[in-house]
């Protein structure tokens, strides 16, 4: 059976590919990128199969969908698609391809057009940056036409404003990952810089260059290309990216003078090839480490303000306007800024052919083809009255922002239930008040087993302890069963200059409210833990409640708050790259895959015990017949060797239970955590 879905062709920028809204695509991260490596044709060199052209800059996706983020209007996924390989990177961002996401996001009702211009905020999901993009809309419509030109587009459009807000150290954590501005790298002086896109950076004389050849030139020289992937790998993991073999970040460059004072001439690389032109989240990083000192690229020109520096390539220049503050080693950019244009090519369906998929459902029977017939056959006779179940896909809600520990975990876990349960499974993210939005509307959701909930001791038993909601934890909801329980992880920005638990103590006694706490929303764990932290410690630290863990996470690594109770399963990728530092477990014993790190209790602050589990749930008087099948089928997926690893290797430990249990463990659970709000005194406020 051939799949029809919804796509819009743009040139955006000097690149071009298929723009989707992400509820086009499968919620199955398998089955969405088979889905864009078959729109694309990728498998072939040539892409004939596909909308691609046989070039990196010609593979590109960007899937759209409205921003579950604080103050975004939309979010930005990426794609980077393979050119002869069936391959899908979302690692890293294009900054080209931004450029269409504004006119896209408008068309498709996503934001509130206004009259003369429209400033889109887009949230990158890459990177977790922001960038605010205003496109021209007279008459409250969309224009494509215009005077501006860029090198390496034939014609002219509407321009179209990009202003990168927070692009540095957004993927790494630091603008300066290694902790110096210049390394040496196999021979030969470098600078790893992060902004906008993770960068190695090269001088070309140090290559043997004039840093003018053209691509091809670059490209047909053997030993040169292989001594640059040497140089880059090395760089990655001094970057904390581990073995970036197999990755497209961090791209490398090639620097050399420009033609004045305000320019540098840069070979940019995809990173296996020389880019025909410049990609601008490229250029962003170049203009980054020529407009601040002590950098391989650092240009003779240094002041503070506003300047205007221009990226020369291969097929002209990228101009970019750029806003320096400080001197020395204090000088930092604050923004960045550039325009593009874009193109709407074709709107209609897209057609993929059944063979893209490697699961491929027939119809719209209740029991699909990619089960395997024995076991379709036994659910069948298990449950004659409820062999419909389920009719149509079923959407699992999870109540925080994309991104964070528990949209990970529900996107593992929806993997591979779909194809037990015969459907795919949407991933609904809907963060707000602190889980009560998906609460609520999982509590009125048809009780058909169709809408499911990721569920936790935030939504379940902490927050509904803490304040009334307009729904009951347990009245309204059908537990299904547990999936994982998480210990909770002090942690603190790396920079912090806090040696430990006890230091950090002594610090606040000295000068109360002298750090900030993030949390994932009142109500949640990392809020309580916290709490608990200053309750049993005696100290005042300021809380800073986010929308979900994920911007929490976000600002702790930035610096704008200094710790933040997550789960180990949230915090550990980070504390694994450095971008967070582990100070406690906050919990009766210690974790195995962070032997070295004390209990709170061993760092002499007793009394902070939150250990964080996760569950499935229904909205009450889903039949028993379904959520017995829904608890059967989840318990199988948690037996999988492959999803125990995911899960644990992120800190968390698979935990299966029948339905009843789990509704025992919400029932004490929300009685416990009464008490602590009555003992400590909290409020929502």
């Amino acid at each position: 059976m051939q799949r029809t879905i919804p796509c819009v062709l743009m040139r955006a920028g000097t690149s071009r590919g298929p723009f989707f809204l992400r509820e086009w695509l499968p919620a199955d991260e398998t089955a969405r990128d088979e889905a864009l490596i078959g729109a694309i044709g990728a498998s072939d060199l040539l892409q004939v199969d596909g909308v691609g052209g046989g070039s990196t800059l010609t593979s590109k996706v960007a899937i759209v969908s409205k921003s579950s983020q604080p103050g975004c209007d939309v979010d930005y996924l990426f794609a980077q698609v393979g050119v002869g390989q069936k391959s899908v990177d979302t690692r890293p961002n294009c900054g080209n391809m931004l450029s269409g996401v504004a006119p896209f996001a408008i068309e498709q009702g996503l934001v509130a057009v206004k009259e003369g211009e429209t400033t889109v905020r887009v949230f990158n999901v890459n990177t977790r940056s922001r960038i605010d993009v205003t496109v021209q809309t007279p008459g409250r419509r969309v224009q494509y036409d215009g005077d501006t030109g860029i090198d390496g587009v034939a014609g002219t459009a509407a321009p179209i404003r990009l202003n990168f807000l927070d692009a540095w150290g957004a993927v790494t954590g630091s603008l300066f990952p290694t902790g110096h501005r210049i390394d040496t790298i196999e021979g030969i002086e470098v600078t790893c810089i992060d902004a906008a896109m993770p960068l190695v950076i090269m001088r070309a004389r140090d290559l043997g260059l004039t840093g003018r050849e053209l691509p091809a030139e670059l490209d047909a020289d053997a030993a040169l290309m292989a001594r640059i992937e040497k140089i880059r790998c090395a760089a990655g993991e001094a970057m904390g990216l581990g073995d970036v073999s197999g990755s497209v970040v961090p791209k490398p460059v090639i620097a050399s003078d420009g033609d004045d004072a305000d320019s540098i001439t840069s070979r940019y690389f995809t990173p296996r090839r020389c880019h025909a032109s410049h990609a601008v989240t490229g250029a962003i990083g170049v203009a980054t480490a020529f407009a601040l000192p002590g950098t391989v690229a650092s240009g003779r020109t240094r002041r503070a303000g506003v300047r205007s520096i221009a990226v020369l390539h291969p097929q002209g220049r990228i101009e970019i306007e750029v806003t320096v503050e400080g001197a020395g080693d204090e000088a930092r950019v604050q923004r960045a800024a550039l325009v593009r244009t874009a193109r709407k090519i074709l709107q209609g369906d897209l057609h993929l052919p059944p063979y893209v998929f490697s699961n491929v459902p027939e119809g719209d029977k209740p029991m699909k083809r990619f089960i395997a017939p024995a076991v379709a056959a036994a659910m069948i006779a298990a449950t004659p009255a409820m062999a419909a179940y389920p009719e149509k896909p079923i959407t699992l809600v999870v109540p925080t922002a994309a991104g964070g520990g528990n949209d990970a975990m529900a996107r593992t876990i929806a993997q591979k239930l779909g194809p037990l349960l015969g459907q795919q499974i949407i991933v609904d993210n809907r963060a707000g008040a602190n889980g009560a939005i998906a609460s609520e509307f999982v509590a009125r959701a048809p009780a058909d087993g169709h809408t499911l909930m990721f569920g936790y001791i935030a939504t379940h038993a902490m927050n509904p302890a803490l304040q009334k909601l307009r729904y009951d934890p347990v009245a309204d909801f059908a537990p299904i069963g547990l999936v994982a329980n998480s210990p909770t992880l002090m942690v603190a920005n790396p920079t912090v200059a806090v040696k430990d638990v006890k230091d950090l103590v002594t610090q606040l006694k000295a000068k109360p409210d002298k750090f900030a706490y993030a949390s994932a929303g009142n109500g949640t764990a990392p809020h309580f833990a916290a709490e608990l932290f200053k309750l049993n410690a005696g100290v005042k630290m300021i809380g800073a409640p986010y929308r979900g863990s994920a911007p929490a996470i976000t600002d702790t690594i930035g610096g704008q708050t200094q710790f933040m109770f997550p789960s180990l399963f949230t915090a550990m990728p980070y504390v694994k790259s450095g971008k967070l530092k582990a100070l406690a477990v906050a919990g009766p014993k210690r974790s195995p895959l962070l032997p070295d790190v004390p209990t709170l209790k061993e760092a002499g602050v007793d009394g902070v015990d939150v250990q964080q589990w996760y569950g499935f749930f229904a909205p009450a008087k889903t039949p028993k017949p379904v959520i017995d099948q829904i608890n059967k089928a989840l318990n199988q997926v948690l037996a999988d060797k492959e999803t125990i690893k995911r899960i644990q290797e992120h800190g968390a430990e698979v935990e299966t239970s029948t339905p009843e249990r789990f509704g025992e463990l919400v029932k004490s659970e929300l009685a416990k955590w009464k008490g602590v709000v009555q003992r400590a005194k909290l409020t929502a406020e």
